[in-house]
């Protein structure tokens, strides 16, 4: 945020605190500065934040999605709920990069 009146280790604190999710009404108060210009702040950050976004769109145009289950014994339940299977989920864009992650324990 180049063009503010707020100095800069404010303006440091106040995205600090938009990236842990609080509110502006404590951003502001936490950093000493009035309501509105912390949620003026908050607002701007998300306006960059869609710029940016919008910019780089990495899943544009046809994309494929899948998941798959790695692993588990073969004696026992066989499928999904075997004991020691993997989720993995994966998305294709179509001609260009693969991206796949293992989706944790849930």
């Amino acid at each position: 945020m180049r063009e503010s009146r707020l100095s800069q280790p404010k303006q440091q604190r106040l995205i600090e605190l938009f990236i842990s999710g609080s509110t502006a009404r404590t951003a502001a108060a936490l950093v000493d500065v009035n309501r509105n210009t912390a949620a003026y702040s908050f607002h701007r950050l998300r306006q960059l934040i869609f710029q940016a976004v919008k910019e780089e769109t990495l899943l544009s145009g046809e994309i494929e999605v899948d998941e798959t289950y790695f692993g588990g014994r073969r004696k026992g339940q066989r499928g999904r709920g075997a004991a020691g299977k993997v989720p993995v989920f994966g998305i294709l864009k179509r001609g260009g990069k693969l991206y796949s992650n293992v989706i944790p324990d849930v």
